[in-house]
């Protein structure tokens, strides 16, 4: 079984990697989307489960269920969304999935938001909060031991095949 798991903070490229290798590569892996589930306000999040840390924990652990239930694999499965590494892990630990890559997906904080405003055209986005929450990210990755896939200097075409030749 082929997993990889791409996480990174807004406008980082991951979910323009994953839409690009659902399009134009048709076959070569499943890919599913965190948001997909649908993402709660804020104050939903607090109300239902103490935070909004603690809803990405929680939302985190029941897609790692869901994608160990679909095993076994035909193809790879790319999973991409907004999660903490360690929520990453501890849901595929629980899981029972081993064969699987966690990949971040970065950018500096220039092209980050050059893209959140410009091709995004979600200006709001490129806040003090998100670059906090990618510099998080990275230093989780970091101590982690994660791979990072900086795209601030590549093609996008650059990053697919990155994250194709995980999958393989």
């Amino acid at each position: 079984m082929k997993l990889v798991v791409l996480t990174g903070a807004s406008g980082s490229g991951k979910t323009a990697i994953a839409e690009m290798i659902e399009r134009d590569r048709p076959g070569f892996a499943d890919v599913l989307r965190f948001d997909r589930i649908g993402v709660p306000k804020p104050e939903e999040m607090v109300a239902g489960w103490g935070s909004g840390e603690a809803w990405q924990r929680a939302a985190t652990l029941d897609w790692m269920t869901t994608i160990a239930a679909m095993q076994p694999f035909i193809r790879p499965v790319l999973f991409e969304g907004q999660m903490r590494l360690s929520f990453i892990r501890e849901g595929l630990t629980s899981a029972g999935l081993g064969a699987f890559r966690i990949l971040l997906v970065d950018c500096d904080d220039e092209t980050r938001t050059r893209r959140l405003r410009t091709f995004r055209n979600q200006p709001e986005l490129a806040s003090r909060d998100m670059m906090n929450w990618a510099a998080f990210l990275r230093r989780e990755a970091r101590e982690g031991g994660y791979e990072v896939l900086d795209t601030s200097g590549k093609t996008l075409e650059e990053s697919v095949d990155h994250v194709c030749a995980r999958l393989r």
